[in-house]
């Protein structure tokens, strides 16, 4: 016996927009683009369907101020933390919600689920305010 694996089919950016319809989310295509909105429940993720796997344009969070905001471990606490700089604490059923947003995403692309992203929801950044000036890129010297 020969056995074969079945290719993967590749998915147009129609085909894309449709399934991720039919499980129940709301698509809002920029014009002139292959970049989605795709909103459920309070989340958002913002992706770019062209040919080949989806990338990330701006990462899954939940809507804040008509934004999406980021979650954020500030190490005694989770935030959602938008563009525009505005904070929310992070409650678990928003968490929760978030999680399986992801999750339900993830299948309806056809994407490829992590075991410790499946265990629960991870942060964007991890900013802890014991380290003054870490998450600015630019290193502080004693000397200066």
């Amino acid at each position: 016996m020969f056995f074969r694996r079945e290719r993967p089919k590749e998915l147009t950016f129609e085909e894309r927009v449709e399934r991720l319809r039919q499980a129940g989310f709301t698509v809002d295509i920029e014009p002139g683009t292959h970049v989605v909105r795709i909103n459920r429940n309070g989340c958002a993720v913002k992706l770019d369907l062209q040919d080949g796997a989806p990338r990330v344009v701006e990462p899954a969070g939940l809507l804040v101020r008509g934004e999406i905001g980021e979650l954020t471990d500030a190490g005694f606490q989770k935030f959602f933390l938008t563009r525009s700089g505005h904070r929310q604490p992070a409650l678990a059923g928003e968490l929760e919600a978030l999680h399986n947003f992801q999750e339900d995403l993830r299948e309806a692309l056809g994407e490829t689920s992590l075991y410790n992203e499946s265990l629960g929801t991870v942060s964007t950044f991890y900013l802890y305010d014991r380290v003054k000036d870490r998450d600015r890129g630019v290193p502080k010297r004693a000397w200066q």
